[in-house]
Order: C-alpha cells, then sequence, then structure tokens
C-alpha cells in the first residue's frame, strides 16, 4: 500500500509536470527516440519486405537474418552500437539508443511484410497479369491493398515493442521516461521509478490503440480477421 501511496504522491505533485524533467518532457523524448527508431526500421524493412514478398527471391536468407536480429538481446545490442556511435562521433544518448532500436523493429515489420505479400491469393494475381498489368502495377494495386492489415500488424507490434524498449536509452544519457526509472533507482525513489514503469506501459498500450485505429481506417472491414491481429509467421514454419 505504501508503494502505491509514493506512487500516487509522485504523479501528484506539480514540480514533476513541467520543467525539463517533467512527464510532458520525458513522453516527448520517449517519443522522439521511438520514432526515429520505427521510422528506420519501417524504412528499411517495408521495401524489401515488398520485394521479397512479391518476387521470393532471397527470402530465406533475409527471414532468418532479421529472426536472429529478433533473438539478440537488446541490451546487448546497445553496448554493440556504443563503439559504432563513438567511432561516428555520435557520442551517447539520443543515436546510440535509436540505433539500439531498428534492430528490434525491422524483423517485425519484415517478416510480417513477406508474409502479407505471400498470403495473397493467386486468382486475383492471375487476373491483373492478364489484364496486362506490370509487375509494380501488380504490386501497388492489387497485393499491397490485400496485405494492408498484415503489414500495419507488423508495424504497430513493433511500434509497441520500440517503445517499451527505449526505456534502456537512459542507461546511455538518453532522454526519455527510461530516465524516471534509472533515476529512481540511483536515488533509491520507489515513487519516481514506479511511476517510470507505468508511464512506459501506458504509452506502450496508448501506442497499441493508436495503431489500432489506424488499421482500422486503412483495412475495408471485410479484409479484416484473425490473420491480420498477430505476428505472422512465414510459410513452412508451423
Amino acid at each position: 500500500m505504501s508503494y502505491v501511496l509514493e506512487l500516487a504522491g509522485w504523479l501528484l505533485s506539480q514540480t514533476h509536470w513541467r520543467g525539463s524533467d517533467g512527464i510532458p518532457t520525458r513522453v516527448l523524448e520517449h517519443l522522439a527516440l521511438s520514432g526515429s527508431g520505427l521510422l528506420i526500421a519501417a524504412l528499411v524493412a517495408l521495401p524489401l519486405g515488398l520485394y521479397l514478398g512479391h518476387t521470393g527471391r532471397g527470402a530465406f536468407l533475409a527471414i532468418n537474418a532479421a529472426n536472429v536480429g529478433r533473438a539478440l538481446p537488446s541490451f546487448a545490442v546497445l553496448a554493440l552500437v556504443l563503439p559504432l556511435a563513438f567511432r561516428l562521433g555520435l557520442g551517447l544518448g539520443y543515436w546510440p539508443t535509436v540505433l539500439m532500436l531498428v534492430p528490434l523493429g525491422v524483423p517485425l515489420i519484415l517478416i510480417n511484410t513477406y508474409v502479407a505479400i505471400r498470403s495473397v491469393e493467386a486468382d486475383p494475381l492471375e487476373v491483373a497479369r492478364g489484364l496486362g498489368m506490370s509487375e509494380w502495377q501488380v504490386l501497388r494495386q492489387v497485393e499491397l491493398p490485400l496485405a494492408t492489415g498484415l503489414i500495419v500488424g507488423g508495424v504497430r507490434n513493433a511500434a509497441v515493442t520500440i517503445v517499451a524498449t527505449a526505456t534502456l536509452g537512459a542507461i546511455v544519457a538518453s532522454g526519455g521516461l527510461g530516465r524516471y526509472i534509472v533515476d529512481g533507482l540511483g536515488r533509491q525513489e520507489v515513487g519516481r521509478l514506479l511511476a517510470g514503469a507505468l508511464l512506459v506501459a501506458l504509452l506502450s498500450n496508448a501506442t497499441e490503440l493508436v495503431f489500432g485505429l489506424v488499421e482500422q481506417l486503412l483495412v475495408p472491414e471485410a479484409l479484416r480477421g484473425e490473420r491480420h491481429t498477430g505476428v505472422a509467421v512465414p510459410p513452412g514454419t508451423r
């Protein structure tokens, strides 16, 4: 009960809602870190997943490489990117955290995008090609609309994972909600630590809800279903 009171007291204190260490500032910093990592991951994984899904070329190598990246612990990835950040003159803070987050997002987006395109039934593809569509037109006008739900699902899973993991950036002096957890441990302030954990959980849930709304806007109701709600599994791996 004392932990709940400490948490409530910390959150209700006006001093924790303003200034450079205030909750709004830390939330914006967390969103900037997470958004940058997600954007870079999407720029890498979406085109590659679309290409591999449409052509089927090199899929085995790319998917397995992505799975290896997904198996690496986030803290280990952070330790690996730190020397690279120093070599590039990026220092501590923002960029090491973003570089840590990218490998978390790429596998989820790549696999879902690949499976989404490969899961499109052959009949509409044959009709499209029979009408004289180019391969680019088939991908853009037929495969992509039918696969949008599962692709958005992959981006959503990547976004939630990245938002939750961005807290580790506080270890390398980045901003974000992880600062409350690290500083709470260092100062032995239970209220600060619990507030950081709670705010990260709330932000992760909010991210899930936002991408759920995006999916509803982009995907026709007739195309929504069970296959759009989970993490995709590449064919032959079940």
